[in-house]
């Protein structure tokens, strides 16, 4: 039995300038971008991973969700308190650099950590936390 990540799940406030940041920013390809019933299904994904979708949804998505319940996910994504993702790079300060250039909000920057990788770290445009991660720096 072989089993594969096809879909993870990014929570945002905000669409259009979620692509702005995953499209325009990081490069990624928008696979879908559809409205269906008053939702909105965006996916991407990094071109080199065609099989893997990102989806970017409201952070209380389901319709089967309370209204306090949403209002509870909606503040501790606006306090970047919801779990992030790690992004592997080849070149961790080139991407760094490409990020910040941007205009990306950093978080940390790149250093080697002593469990073998050399990270970054930024916010994407809700709040969530965001690593880079690559080969130590030789």
């Amino acid at each position: 039995m072989e089993l594969k990540l096809s879909h993870c799940f990014i929570a945002v406030d905000d669409h259009d300038k979620a692509l702005v940041f995953y499209r325009d920013i990081l490069g990624f390809d928008v696979r879908n971008d559809v409205g269906f019933e008053g939702m909105r299904w965006v996916t991407v994904g990094p071109p080199s991973q065609p099989d893997l979708d990102i989806v970017l949804e409201p952070p209380a998505a389901d319709p089967n969700t309370s209204p306090a319940d949403k209002q509870a996910m909606g503040e501790l994504l606006a306090k970047g308190l919801l779990r992030g993702v790690i992004f592997e790079t080849d070149d961790c300060d080139a991407t760094f650099e490409h990020i910040r250039a941007a205009g990306g909000e950093v978080v940390q920057e790149p250093i080697d950590q002593p469990y073998g990788v050399r990270d970054c770290a930024f916010r994407d445009p809700a709040g969530n936390l965001l690593r880079f991660s690559g080969p130590r720096a030789r």
